[in-house]
């Protein structure tokens, strides 16, 4: 979501990290950390919808757990990111720490905003990619776009282009968005819609 322009300069380990960031979202890219500014009340429900939508799915189809915002992922010493949604499967469920996750979740999302663009499509797409996390939604509010990346078999994200319309999840098992869901003013009932997930209609 989003992000100051300006980052803290100077190379930064995991625990400086930690120690400089209490009360506010930021991400540590090579040393680096970007510390983000206060979001706008949409991308604010927007997170809120989809956060609600993929934790409770994950939830009842016992997947794993979805967490959101300001928990760090350490891929590192000077790499921790926190993504605005992120999904750590039941195999992987030993990574997921009181203090955070250790190691690459299986799934990202991130909310762009005009303060986070570069980030988002840029230093955190290679950030991501160089980690191994095999999935990355860029869902982008401004331009009314989605962006699903997917780690190929080289290693190298490929864009996922969407089926009738719809974007479909590799790592979420079976869950599924229509992109013009995002953009509704209100957003979609989430009861509705998490039942039409649950129950595999698209």
């Amino acid at each position: 979501m989003s992000m100051t322009a300006t980052a803290r300069s100077g190379v930064f380990t995991y625990d400086l990290f930690r120690a400089i960031i209490h009360y506010q979202k930021g991400d540590l890219i090579d040393g680096v950390i970007y510390v983000a500014s206060p979001e706008n009340t949409d991308a604010a429900e927007l997170f809120r919808w989809l956060i609600s939508l993929m934790g409770i799915y994950a939830r009842k189809k016992r997947l794993g757990r979805v967490l959101g915002s300001r928990v760090a992922c350490r891929l590192d010493d000077k790499n921790a990111p926190e993504p605005d949604i992120l999904f750590v499967s039941t195999k992987h469920r030993e990574r997921i720490k009181r203090g955070g996750v250790e190691g690459p979740p299986e799934l990202a999302v991130e909310i762009v905003s005009p303060e986070s663009v570069e980030r988002d499509y840029d230093k955190k797409r290679r950030q991501y990619q160089r980690f191994k996390i095999p999935e990355y939604w860029i869902i982008d509010e401004h331009e009314l776009k989605v962006t699903l990346l997917h780690l190929d078999a080289r290693g190298k994200y490929r864009e996922v282009a969407p089926r009738k319309g719809l974007f479909h999840s590799q790592e979420l098992k079976g869950f599924w968005l229509d992109p013009k869901w995002l953009w509704q003013d209100p957003l979609p009932d989430e009861l509705e819609t998490l039942t039409q997930l649950l129950a595999g209609r698209s």
